[in-house]
């Protein structure tokens, strides 16, 4: 399949563009520093560009079989651009009709923030991490409204570990669960073809 990944060059992007090409699919990588991946993946193809610029983002939705998105920012303030991001990348695949989108969201976001424990719901989230979550809570919204076939998936705490491809997901993960930024990548990919989780947001942990 042809498969279009923004986020390419972080974490959990690496690990998608990686497993993508392993399984075989044409991979397209979206980065403000796509140039960093050719050397890694000779195969890949790249583009580099803002997801705020809409032209560039319609340019490489064009074609695609299904778009992956693990976007990310390491501030802790909100990112209004990311969020304008995410409706470019939304608006270009309904006018495309391209439809499949999996996100990458995060344990704490809408409903599930009822699964975290005390510390993390009522100081860390409101504390620390309240931008991070209004942010991708603000990007769920728009992805929800869309008439896309979407899969917004919420990992438990990442961590750098091996790919494995054990793991649970579904509804509830428990609190305090850690999760590979590998075996998220894993999942995400599977719900290319797996309708099993459509416009849900299954968590991912082990």
């Amino acid at each position: 399949m042809n498969l279009l990944i923004f986020g390419a060059t972080g974490d959990t992007g690496r690990e998608l563009v990686k497993q993508a090409l392993a399984q075989g699919h044409a991979v397209t990588g979206f980065s403000r520093h796509a140039d960093q991946l050719t050397a890694d993946y000779p195969t890949i193809q790249t583009i580099e560009g803002d997801v705020t610029d809409k032209a560039t983002v319609e340019k490489a939705v064009q074609g695609q079989d299904a778009v992956l998105s693990a976007l990310g920012s390491s501030s802790l303030k909100r990112s209004p651009a990311l969020t304008t991001g995410v409706r470019n990348i939304v608006e270009a695949m309904e006018q495309y009709n391209v439809r499949r989108l999996i996100y990458q969201s995060s344990l704490g976001v809408g409903e599930s923030r009822k699964q975290v424990g005390f510390l993390v719901r009522y100081i860390i989230i409101p504390l620390v991490l309240r931008n991070a979550i209004a942010d991708h809570e603000d990007k769920e919204r728009i992805i929800k409204q869309s008439n896309l076939d979407w899969v917004i998936v919420r990992p438990a705490g990442l961590t750098n570990g091996e790919h494995t491809g054990e793991y649970r997901s579904g509804e509830t993960i428990d609190f305090g669960a850690k999760i590979a930024r590998a075996d998220v990548a894993d999942f995400m990919l599977k719900q290319v073809t797996d309708d099993a989780c459509l416009k849900k947001t299954p968590g991912v942990s082990y």
